[in-house]
């Protein structure tokens, strides 16, 4: 019965009302068929690339794409399938609300993914080509690479929302402008609140501590307190002590001003590096090895000079040869400053290598070298 009183009220239907949502159908079908094949496209965009590059580039310069762009095929393919799908939204044009609604969207997502991508870029050509150029001006690399790096992604995402409030017609200097005179009024009635939003932001940005980390921290009421960071909030850091395993909340100003002893954070990662040679090695050529091997790690910025040692034993698949374990510790602040010395280790065993071979001692590098975490006691 339904089913028959449904067909009488399409029928009921006058002719032009149909064939109106007939075409509606139809448009939205080809929409989401041309949708669904964009999100297949766009996900074949790196490897189509890749192809391409290999195919009719030369050797150098298909080297150079597999260093910057490889390592950014997932978001290759993220901004392919955006761009893609904003095409695609062309084709519901027509419907000028529902059209302008996603439009927005779209393209802030490209704008997003945009930024992204020329950040990846420039961070994968600063740790490949950047460290490298630095050195051969005779230049010391250290962390303020790290800090040059994150300017950069700074300037990049403030160009890249310009341009997308251009796209949109937003007067984006204006409306900061106009934000900025009505802050300073602001500024005089809620000081307080703005020093602890600004001491948020600083932590947020700065980055001393995060959730879960062990710290030790100095502060005028509470003295020294030795704590877990349960949460940042946005107002206050609230700190779990080990002794009582009470809550500390403390303002996010005053820890961004604070004395902090990252604890979790003073950890080393112990690297062990094995060289097999093909024979015995004599007195001097074993001095020259340890000479050579502690003059390209010791001048590495982030490793513990002291920590170097080489021992010598035969190999244990074949006696006549000899192999040299190589371990020292890589001293680091968080995960991003380890990742930035594992790449100056990778140029120091290019040196290592190119030295012994001028010195025609043969040896083979073995891989990959191994990376442990050497916990600190609290």
């Amino acid at each position: 019965m339904d089913a028959l009183l449904n067909m009488k009220q399409w029928y009921s239907v006058d002719e032009s009302t149909q064939k109106l949502l007939i075409a509606i159908g139809i448009k939205l079908g080809i929409f989401l068929f041309f949708l669904f094949l964009a999100v297949i496209l766009g996900r074949a965009v790196p490897k189509f690339l890749r192809l391409v590059m290999k195919r009719f580039s030369p050797p150098q310069i298909f080297q150079i794409y597999e260093n910057l762009f490889v390592p950014l095929e997932k978001i290759i393919a993220i901004f392919s399938t955006l761009i893609l799908i904003s095409v695609c939204l062309n084709l519901i044009q027509e419907y000028t609300g529902f059209y302008q609604f996603l439009k927005f969207f779209s393209e802030l997502s490209i704008a997003v993914s945009c930024a992204i991508f020329i950040s990846g870029i420039f961070r994968t050509f600063l740790r490949v080509y950047g460290i490298d150029l630095i050195r051969r001006l005779g230049l010391e690399v250290d962390e303020l690479l790290l800090v040059f790096e994150t300017i950069a992604n700074i300037i990049i995402g403030f160009f890249v929302a310009v341009a997308f409030a251009q796209s949109q017609n937003i007067n984006l200097i204006g409306l900061v402008a106009g934000l900025g005179i009505g802050g300073i009024a602001v500024a005089f009635a809620s000081q307080k609140t703005l020093e602890q939003i600004f001491g948020t932001a600083v932590i947020y940005l700065d980055r001393p501590y995060t959730p879960g980390e062990y710290i030790r921290v100095h502060l005028s009421s509470q003295g020294v307190l030795l704590a877990r960071v349960e949460a940042i909030g946005l107002r206050s850091t609230k700190l779990r002590t080990l002794a009582k395993s009470t809550l500390v909340v403390v303002p996010n100003s005053t820890m961004a001003g604070a004395d902090i002893e990252n604890i979790t954070r003073g950890k080393k990662v112990m690297v062990l590096l094995y060289l097999d040679f093909p024979r015995q090695l004599e007195k001097s050529e074993q001095a020259l090895l340890e000479k050579v091997i502690k003059e390209s790690t010791n001048t590495l910025f982030g490793i513990d000079p002291n920590s170097t040692k080489i021992s010598l034993f035969p190999h244990e698949d074949a006696p006549q040869k000899v192999r040299a374990r190589v371990s020292f510790f890589i001293l680091g602040s968080n995960e991003n400053s380890i990742e930035f010395r594992k790449r100056l280790l990778e140029l120091a065993n290019d040196s290592i290598s190119k030295k012994l071979e001028s010195h025609n001692i043969q040896f083979t590098m073995q891989e990959p070298t191994l990376y442990l975490d050497s916990p600190v006691p609290i």
